[in-house]
């Protein structure tokens, strides 16, 4: 039998391959708790719309869990996202440039479901390499 942990340690992963890999922005319903907490994007849409953006602009971008930990409700992260800038990024136009970025995510799962999420990337990285720093 799967502890607490591992359960909401496959949460996690099911939820970054769905939503941030296969770009499945509905299932947020299917993830996300009723009273979802976004520390990060302010909301389950603000959530979605960032993702669009990121979609938008690194239509090849894949998300690499590196390190995942569960401990009781928590699940902490730590992530690599890759891809090439082939869209506009907050005005930035294409340049073509490829990013690899760490970022770190804190969510909490109440029965199977993710009910908070923070989330940390490295920016400073990240328009370095957008501008070929």
């Amino acid at each position: 039998m799967k502890t607490l942990e591992q359960n909401n340690v496959e949460t996690v992963n099911q939820f970054i391959e769905s939503f941030w890999n296969q770009s499945e922005f509905d299932s947020v319903d299917r993830f996300l708790s009723d009273d979802y907490r976004e520390l990060s994007y302010q909301s389950k849409e603000g959530l979605k719309r960032f993702a669009a953006t990121i979609l938008e602009a690194f239509p090849d971008k894949r998300y690499t869990v590196e390190e995942i930990i569960g401990q009781g409700e928590k699940v902490l992260v730590r992530m690599t996202v890759r891809g090439t800038h082939q869209g506009v990024f907050f005005g930035t136009a294409p340049t073509g440039n490829t990013i690899d970025v760490t970022l770190y995510r804190q969510y909490r799962v109440v029965d199977g479901r993710i009910a908070e999420h923070r989330g940390w990337i490295d920016m400073v990285t990240m328009w370095s390499q957008i501008r070929g720093n």
